[in-house]
């Protein structure tokens, strides 16, 4: 099977499918350890790669260079992208995602907010007219051969939520997302419109969403959940942290321990994404 087709076999499966944000290579080499399942967040390669919030700066060529080195470096891996907007117009968003097909992306989320975009957890997101949003993804999944596409929409309000979601799940996209959803009674909702469409939900800590289990999530019809930012969050805090020991320590570092990492420990997680290496690597499970 192709990657794509690879991703949809395992939406297929009993439970809900989780798929870990990553915002750069270390941060995936750390997560391919532990899932077999990655999301490419928007959020965490805006902060990474540009250091800026996720607000629509990300350039579509950097988005599609990083997938092409995930690829390279994580053959077996799921990689679902966050493609925002589709960089604003559906010509571009069409060349996107055959260029992400190309290189090997399992699939992509297009979502159908207007500029200025906004993270799918904060407040002030505004929405394309649905007939709009509709023409471009229609397009998109016209141009696509194979790849899988989540239809996202950052409605807000109740009654819209439901409109768009029941729309969309009309549409050939292979799975729908609403984001920033608010409550498990919204879940219901969402589920009982799409129909038997595959749903998504996401999960990002102080977002608007409930904090639920996968066991969970499967109960309430969710087939695949994505974290947009546990990795991005850890690795802020731990920094920080780590930076305040050795500003209190007049620049000691601390000592090593059968616990913490160290040069040996970080070369043997880095030598596994070299390409000859891939055949003695299991898949993480």
């Amino acid at each position: 099977m192709n990657h794509p087709q690879r991703l949809r076999a395992a939406l297929e499966e009993d439970g809900t499918t989780p798929l870990i944000g990553v915002f750069d290579m270390f941060s995936a080499s750390v997560a391919a350890q532990h899932y077999d399942g990655m999301f490419v967040s928007g959020f965490g390669f805006a902060a990474s790669h540009y250091g800026l919030p996720d607000i629509g700066f990300i350039a579509w060529p950097d988005m599609v260079a990083f997938v092409q080195r995930l690829r390279l470096a994580f053959p077996r891996q799921h990689l679902l992208v966050d493609i925002d907007d589709g960089y604003v117009d559906p010509e571009t968003a069409c060349h996107v995602v055959q260029q992400l097909e190309a290189i090997g992306a399992s699939g992509v989320i297009l979502e159908d907010q207007q500029r200025p975009r906004r993270c799918g957890h904060v407040d002030g997101k505004q929405v394309l007219p649905l007939e709009d949003y509709l023409e471009k993804l229609n397009l998109v999944l016209e141009s696509r051969s194979d790849l899988l596409v989540v239809a996202r929409t950052d409605a807000t309000e109740e009654d819209e939520i439901l409109r768009r979601a029941e729309a969309l799940a009309k549409t050939d996209a292979d799975v729908i997302l609403v984001d920033g959803v608010r409550s498990v009674e919204r879940i219901h909702r969402v589920r009982e419109v799409i129909g038997d469409k595959p749903l998504l939900f996401n999960q990002i800590a102080g977002g608007k969403s409930p904090r639920l289990s996968l066991s969970e999530l499967t109960a309430l019809g969710v087939d695949v959940a994505i974290y947009s930012t546990p990795c991005l969050f850890a690795a802020q805090t731990a920094i920080d942290q780590a930076l305040s020991v050795l500003k209190e320590d007049d620049g000691r570092l601390p000592e090593h321990t059968p616990q913490s990492v160290g040069v040996t420990d970080c070369l043997a997680l880095l030598e596994k994404n070299i390409s000859r290496s891939h055949a003695k690597v299991p898949a993480a499970r």
